[in-house]
């Protein structure tokens, strides 16, 4: 028979235990998203006159200027989400081309979704879900596996 002991108990393993895996989170989230940026970008650089050509079509002012800075913010922010430095900055960087997405090449399917009158939902609205996943980087940041971790206590050592 259960008693309030050992339910104390168990929610304190429970507690423990979740502590002790809270590292996961925040890794596998920029590992997920820095992958997806890396390779986005990749795609935008091998292929920029089209990306340019997008920029255009979608209204962006200074296309050719914007296609160069998100192309290279996605491939180098990629990089630099995966392995977790500069994660708050980066992920900052990256949550404002996906709200700009939102803003022009996914407007229709983003509103559609916030009204409810289109078959999909917000989450099938991929730049809104990355910018959830992005804002939360940036408020939590990149976890205890990180370089901006393992920067910041050298940097508490050195003090």
């Amino acid at each position: 028979m259960l008693n309030l002991e050992s339910l104390r108990h168990g929610r304190a393993r429970g507690l423990r235990l979740a502590a002790a895996l809270a590292f996961l989170a925040p890794l596998a989230t920029r590992l997920v998203m820095g992958q997806a940026f890396y390779e986005t970008g990749s795609g935008k650089i091998a292929n920029f006159a089209n990306t340019v050509g997008f920029f255009s079509e979608l209204g962006i002012p200074l296309p050719e200027a914007n296609a160069f800075l998100v192309s290279r913010l996605e491939f180098w922010g990629g990089l630099l989400l995966v392995v977790g430095l500069a994660t708050r900055f980066v992920a900052l960087g990256l949550a404002s081309t996906m709200a700009v997405a939102l803003a022009t090449a996914d407007r229709a399917a983003f509103l559609g979704a916030l009204r409810g009158t289109g078959d999909a939902g917000l989450t099938d609205v991929v730049p809104f879900v990355y910018l959830l996943f992005l804002v939360w980087l940036v408020l939590f940041g990149p976890g205890a596996v990180s370089l901006d971790t393992l920067v910041a206590r050298r940097l508490q050592r050195a003090t």
